[in-house]
């Protein structure tokens, strides 16, 4: 399942919430945590689920983004899932493992089994993405530099140097797990050139995808996300070589291939939703 942009929409915003699901988002995450105020949630739960009733089945997958285990994810389950079940949850602020396992039982008590989305944005969750990762109901990792910069007392700078290595990090336990990893999201929604920048050094560090907070964000992502013409014919030309080549290292452009680029081959097609072995 491709995740290539993953669009928040307010819980709060019936209206919003609709329409984000005719969007062409890979996926829309109802947004029950960051993107409503306390006093504001208990509305916000009923919110949910009259939308999720209106708009399931939907194209994109529909993702609710609970509060954390512990500060709000069983009340906004108890209202949400009576009614029908989104396809996949975010859980925020994830520390480690025993979270994501926590929310899968939440989950099971509704008679209800979906990905978990787990979203990294401290300290803490990055030194233990291996495990959070790993865990068996987890399906993404996701990464979120915003809280993490504040978590750690760093300042955020256009570069990104201070998160670098935390990024490259959940990339890394992501991809150990085979897990689908999903970058942070671009802060200025008004900056298409400075997103389509930070969206290709995603893609360049090993991304499946990016978090999106406007809905203009998301053509940007798709295309960064989304391999060109040129790419996918290098992926066919490796695949058509191995083939040919019945085992073993090969050649492709002059250049000597083995096992890392048809991999790497493999995963190009997959973004671009051909299906080749």
């Amino acid at each position: 399942m491709a995740r290539r942009s993953v669009l928040f929409s307010p819980g709060d915003d019936g209206r919003k919430l609709r329409k984000a699901a005719a969007l062409d988002a890979d996926v829309v995450v109802y947004d029950l945590e960051d993107a409503v105020v306390p006093d504001a949630r208990p509305a916000a739960r009923e919110t949910v689920r009259e939308a999720l009733s209106d708009v399931v089945p939907a194209t994109p997958e529909l993702c609710v983004r609970v509060n954390p285990v512990g500060a709000g994810a069983k009340e906004d389950l108890a209202v949400v899932l009576d009614g029908p079940a989104p396809d996949s949850v975010m859980l925020p602020k994830v520390g480690d493992a025993a979270a994501v396992r926590e929310l899968a039982s939440l989950l099971e008590a509704h008679g209800v089994d979906c990905p978990v989305l787990a979203l990294v944005e401290s300290a803490a969750g990055v030194l233990h993405a291996e495990a959070i990762a790993a865990a068996d109901p987890t399906d993404a990792l996701v990464f979120g530099a915003e809280d993490l910069a504040g978590d750690i007392g760093a300042t955020r700078t256009a570069d990104g140097r201070e998160v670098s290595h935390a990024r490259q990090h959940v990339v890394l336990a992501a991809r150990a797990a085979g897990v689908s990893p999903v970058d942070t999201h671009y802060p200025d929604f008004n900056d298409p050139d400075g997103l389509r920048t930070d969206a290709r050094a995603a893609v360049e560090l090993g991304y499946d995808g990016k978090l999106a907070i406007h809905p203009a964000q998301v053509p940007v992502i798709n295309e960064a996300f989304t391999p060109d013409a040129e790419r996918v014919a290098w992926a066919r030309r490796i695949l058509n070589a191995r083939d040919a080549a019945d085992g073993g290292v090969f050649v492709v452009d002059g250049e000597m291939v083995d096992a890392p680029q048809v991999t790497q081959a493999r995963r190009v097609l997959e973004r671009a939703g051909i299906d080749r072995d």
